[in-house]
């Protein structure tokens, strides 16, 4: 296995990382980043280590950007040591730390005090670390962190410590930027942020850490609100949000001597049925074909880590340039810039929950249902690997952190629960969860297969066959939510000498051409009868797959723009 760097870990700038606020609908002004050298140390027991060596956080130190090049074994522990710098908090104020995400369960201690602990590897996390800190001189911030990869049935994603074909490399630790802010004592906690758009309207609601008086400005206005109430706010000039104008408003809310800038859209998604009675998918009351890749967030430097901000942009600009107007973000969570990026840029967002259960997914439920097209009941928990309790509630709590933690995303128009049944259980359960909380996007319950009958959605994966649109027999709208996947290997940019995809091409014409049959044969007859999304796999080879329309390293696009250009551009409507 050879080294591989993107354009972007090639510039990486160790005393400049991801230097970028990280929470772009509540930013404020105080602001330090914590991203940079810091020590770090592996002990086989909880007890504190004697020997330390230099780490680049947010990379895990399964990355080649984090400069250790060791991975986190389970039953093992992380440790991660750096001093804080003097901060000036206001008057009765706060000291908040954030960690974007620690995979996968955090300990955190300012001068031996323990001020928080997360388990989950892909939602973020806070502490008010007032009360730990020294008046005078130098504290300590140290983090001890615990990951069982695939040895348990927590939340891993396509991490596998047997990592091969379409299962990664895994990693541990903090992957995503740390930050300190200084407030107020009475300070606003979060916004929850509800397009209204039948009513050409929005509902914001500010929560605050104690019950107070706040102001929202839009546009030069000001409005007064009361934290923990919905203030419905009619913009004087109605602009709808899609990937073709991405218009987004932005807005100030203050709470007493607290101030946070943020930003909203306007866009509803739905179900309906055309002027010919086909269930589609609609984007702000009118039919929309949804043309997207499916897009795993991996890098060769820095695994789930990007190694800048500008590479971010990057991906989606160039699926954007080749006509994608969605990207469908597979069993990962990203950054909140990522999200903001699509929201600007204009790219329709599927969200993936990021799977669990024990290891070693039956075949007979992940793989077979390609073929045979038997779909099984998610309520025999063996046969999924989700016979435990405590992972089944673990896996509500995240899904439920997960959705409050992006609800405010308007580029996100559909949630993902399950993927090919990989620890698959009571899906009815998680979408009848999901709906308590968001009733502004669609939910496809199971991609792929294991379909149980229910939702808005029948969704297809197909690979190694033609694809031949059928009705679904419930009255459902037909989304085919992977398929493709040909692969081409490109000298001098692959990860290592595997060569995982569906379909092997030849060279680039191969590929061009292989692409304009496919969509041309099976894709756009399919949507005049009624398919309402196709997602192709994927944005960029990630390890042994191969089947990206870039390199793993980015630094080939495997084929112009114009091809996909004129394929997307008959899908569009």
């Amino acid at each position: 296995m050879s080294a591989m760097l993107t354009p972007w870990g090639e510039r990486l700038d160790p005393a400049s990382i991801l230097p970028e606020y990280p929470r772009p609908q509540m930013e404020r002004a105080s602001y330090y980043n914590l991203n940079g050298t810091w020590a770090c140390s592996f002990t086989a027991s909880g007890d504190a280590p004697g020997t330390w060596q230099d780490i680049l956080v947010p990379f895990s130190p399964e990355a080649p950007l984090s400069g250790v090049d060791r991975m986190l074994k389970p039953g093992e522990f992380l440790w991660y040591r750096r001093t804080l710098p003097t901060t000036r908090i206001p008057e009765g104020g706060r000291l908040l730390l954030h960690f974007g995400a620690v995979d996968q369960q955090a300990e955190v201690y300012i001068n031996g005090v323990h001020v928080a602990s997360h388990m989950g590897g892909y939602t973020p996390f806070s502490a008010d670390v007032t009360g730990a800190l020294r008046p005078e001189g130098d504290n300590e911030l140290l983090v001890r962190v615990q990951d069982d990869t695939d040895a348990s049935w927590h939340s891993r994603g396509k991490q596998s410590s047997n990592r091969g074909k379409i299962w990664f490399t895994p990693q541990s630790g903090i992957w995503q930027t740390v930050w300190m802010e200084a407030v107020p004592r009475v300070y606003i906690t979060g916004l929850v942020i509800t397009p209204l758009f039948d009513k050409k309207a929005v509902s914001i609601t500010v929560n605050a850490s104690e019950h107070t008086d706040c102001t929202i400005t839009l546009n030069g206005s000001a409005y007064s609100a009361r934290s923990g109430e919905a203030l419905i706010i009619t913009p004087d000039v109605f602009h709808p949000w899609s990937p073709e104008d991405p218009h987004l408003y932005s807005f100030t809310v203050r709470a007493g001597s607290d101030e946070v800038e943020s930003y909203f859209a306007l866009r509803s998604v739905c179900v309906s049925k055309d002027e010919q009675g086909v269930p589609r998918l609609f984007l702000n009351g009118k039919p929309y074909f949804q043309t997207g890749l499916l897009d795993q967030g991996y890098w060769p430097d820095g695994l789930y880590t990007a190694p800048s901000d500008e590479a971010l942009i990057d991906d989606i600009a160039r699926m954007k340039a080749m006509g994608f107007n969605m990207l469908r973000k597979h069993i990962k969570i990203e950054p909140l810039r990522w999200y903001y990026h699509c929201d600007r840029l204009g790219m329709l967002v599927w969200q993936d929950m990021v799977n669990g259960g024990r290891k070693g997914y039956n075949p007979l439920i992940i793989n077979a249902p390609m073929i045979t097209g038997v779909h099984v009941k998610d309520s025999h928990y063996a046969l999924f690997r989700r016979q435990d309790a405590e992972g089944r509630a673990e896996y509500y709590r995240e899904l439920d952190e997960m959705i409050r933690h992006l609800y405010n995303c308007p580029s996100i128009v559909m949630w993902v629960p399950f993927n090919e049944g990989w620890g698959q259980f009571d899906a009815a359960e998680a979408v009848r969860r999901i709906e308590a909380i968001d009733q502004t996007r669609v939910i496809d319950h199971a991609s792929g297969w294991n379909d149980q009958g229910i939702g808005e959605f029948m969704s297809l994966h197909v690979y190694f066959m033609p694809y031949r649109f059928k009705k679904d027999k419930r009255g459902r709208c037909v989304i085919l939510t992977e398929f493709g996947g040909y692969n081409l290997s490109i000298d001098g940019h692959t990860w290592n000498d595997a060569a995982y995809g569906y379909k092997q091409m030849a060279s680039r014409e191969a590929l061009a051409g292989a692409l304009a049959k496919l969509y041309g044969e099976e894709i756009i007859p399919a949507k005049a009868k009624g398919l309402s999304a196709a997602v192709y796999t994927q944005v960029s080879d990630v390890e042994d797959e191969i089947n990206g329309l870039m390199t793993y390293d980015r630094k080939v696009q495997k084929l112009e723009n114009d091809v996909l250009l004129a394929i997307n551009n008959q899908l569009r409507d």
